[in-house]
């Protein structure tokens, strides 16, 4: 894991989805701890059944002081992303992508997006999506991933930073608990059954 320099990174500023208004990084964990979604895009089918599997911490996150936001590389997408209620936090926007570029969020490039889109991860994942009716489109920055911080109330520290090598990476949410140190009774999304190309839900 890296090593995250949060008073740097934290001057990053990121757009708010819903008042256009500027803010920087740092001002989300000024006075809470915070766990930040970095989605890949708005409108991609798997960042959209993470979103929905994440906010269901958000009670529980609530009622222990805890945050959640999300962010996406460009507003591509936001409007429709809003409208099918996928995610239950406050979300921005990272025009500039310097957070993702801060926190090692790596871009794929046209070789290299191909088979990492088609690997059995975001198979996996596609087909839970399919199977929760989370449908997604191809539109936007198709060569960027994702990632997740959570950070300590006043930026004390870095809770958990988790960077996604194939696109159907995710932090599964027993972890966030975990790094936040509170308990959760959610119910964790279907899995399907997986033998090698051969899903079954």
């Amino acid at each position: 894991m890296a090593k995250v320099n949060l008073s740097e990174v934290g001057k990053n500023l990121l757009k708010s989805a819903d008042s256009g208004e500027k803010v920087e990084l740092q001002s989300l964990w000024q006075d809470q701890p915070v766990v930040v979604f970095f989605l890949r895009r708005f409108g991609c089918q798997v960042c959209r059944w993470m979103a929905a599997e994440i906010s269901k911490l958000e009670p529980d996150l609530g009622a222990n002081g805890v945050s959640l936001v999300g962010v996406g590389p460009e507003e591509f997408g936001l409007q429709e992303f809003k409208e099918g209620g996928f995610f239950k936090g406050s979300i921005y926007v990272d025009e500039e992508k310097k957070c993702y570029k801060d926190l090692g969020f790596k871009r794929y490039n046209a070789l290299s997006v191909v088979p990492a889109a088609l690997g059995k991860k975001v198979r996996d994942v596609s087909s839970k999506a399919s199977a929760a009716g989370i449908q997604g489109n191809f539109s936007g920055d198709l060569m960027q991933s994702g990632g997740m911080i959570i950070v300590a109330k006043g930026g004390e520290k870095v809770l958990l930073h988790f960077i996604q090598d194939s696109p159907g990476d995710f932090v599964p949410l027993e972890d966030i608990s975990t790094a936040l140190g509170i308990s959760s009774t959610v119910k964790v999304g279907q899995k399907p059954v997986c033998n090698d190309d051969v899903c079954t839900r």
